[in-house]
């Protein structure tokens, strides 16, 4: 599973009425800081090499927290901050103080717990007083899913659950929030979701147990895209027959831009055509595909517009602005709109290609290197925010 769905995980052993054990842990820069962050709240979490034993107790503060550049640390956090008795104070990197953030603020906040933050962001500090209430809160998720994420994985704790809705523009990301619905369902957690955009969790323990947690697909999409910008074929082995990963969408995707996928016991295994397709397609409940989506599409017969993707403007950084300008420095033809990217497939030469510091936008600038050579990328190492050794399974993978 993806950084988010591990995070997510980590936050429900923490809070839940047993230890958890977690097999197969994800190590990478995002995991690592949430289990320091789980540390400085006072969770007992035992490094056992290929298992992470988590053992609840009081939250307790005060405490520091760096979130580095980690949407999900500093979003999922801070309702355990709320819960811990003392203050916690947050901070990151400085695109995590440009990071919208506002939203769980100021829900906490009218659920009466006390945060100093100047801006609505980082740098904040919570002053929690070891137990919330819960009740009623109405928010704006349009920028990012996380925040209903976030107030949902701590709902069980509050002492009267919590009612989360949301108002505003479309919602980015659902199936993310499915997900964490259906974790906390598997815990025991009482979920009622029988609004499209209103979703009850009723206060009780929780009891991850032993958990073995799925690959992530979303990591697969480079190694995927390569078969398709080559003409060749790849498979990723044990791709699940059934999962709630959004990830799993890779494959309608390909199939759609013309490649052609088969899943058999054996993998995923995805070989690409002769020529791409361009395509017209919504990635909002995707959106962490994007970058890889577009890369294959640079090399399309016909151009193609990614949409919905509005949400991307306040990742890791800009993916949109990212994106038009980093392939077109590099021969080619996007252009970013309110909501997206329009790509007009034009040949294209070597370069520099900028990561801003950020994971998908390094892998985008791999797959585009296997068609253009002389492609640099700046800083691959970003890809160990979500995917550590990306450039080992990269270079295994090209032989």
């Amino acid at each position: 599973m993806s950084a988010r769905t591990w995070s997510a995980a980590l936050v429900l052993a923490a809070i839940a009425s047993s230890p958890t054990i977690l097999r197969g842990p994800l190590r990478s820069r995002d995991t690592e800081l949430m289990v320091a962050g789980l540390r400085a709240l006072g969770v007992t979490i035992d490094d056992q090499g290929d298992t992470w034993v988590i053992t609840p107790g009081p939250l307790t503060g005060p405490a520091t927290i760096d979130v580095g550049n980690a949407g999900t640390v500093m979003r999922f956090l801070l309702p355990l901050a709320a819960l811990a008795d003392g203050d916690v104070h947050f901070d990151g990197d400085p695109r995590a103080r440009e990071r919208p953030l506002k939203p769980v603020v100021d829900g906490l906040r009218s659920l009466g717990t006390s945060i100093t933050s100047p801006t609505g962001g980082l740098p904040l500090t919570v002053s929690g007083r070891g137990w919330l209430m819960g009740g009623s809160v109405t928010l704006d998720a349009s920028l990012s899913s996380q925040f209903v994420t976030a107030l949902l994985l701590a709902a069980p704790r509050f002492a009267s659950g919590i009612e989360v809705r949301h108002d505003g523009a479309r919602l980015p990301s659902g199936l993310h929030i499915a997900m964490t619905v259906e974790m906390l369902r598997a815990a025991g957690v009482l979920v009622e979701h029988a609004e499209t955009f209103a979703w009850r969790v009723e206060p009780g323990p929780l009891h991850v147990g032993t958990l073995r947690i799925e690959p992530d697909l979303s990591n697969a999409a480079p190694f995927l895209a390569a078969a398709m910008v080559t003409g060749g074929s790849v498979t990723v082995p044990d791709w699940p027959v059934r999962t709630s990963q959004a990830g799993d969408v890779l494959r309608h995707l390909l199939e759609r831009l013309g490649g052609h996928c088969e899943l058999t016991p054996r993998g995923l295994t995805v070989t690409g055509p002769e020529m791409i397709k361009g395509i017209e397609v919504d990635l909002g409940d995707v959106g962490e595909l994007t970058p890889v989506i577009a890369a294959i599409c640079a090399f399309a017969e016909g151009p193609s517009t990614l949409g919905g993707i509005a949400h991307l403007r306040h990742h890791e950084t800009d993916r949109l602005t990212a994106l038009s300008r980093e392939i077109t420095a590099l021969g080619g033809d996007v252009q970013d709109t309110e909501d997206g990217l329009v790509i007009k497939p034009q040949p294209m030469h070597g370069g520099l290609f900028s990561t801003y510091d950020d994971h998908r936008l390094a892998t985008a600038a791999a797959v585009l290197g296997l068609r253009v050579p002389g492609v640099e990328v700046d800083d691959i190492a970003t890809t160990g925010k979500t995917l550590p050794g990306f450039v080992e399974l990269w270079a295994e993978l090209l032989g």
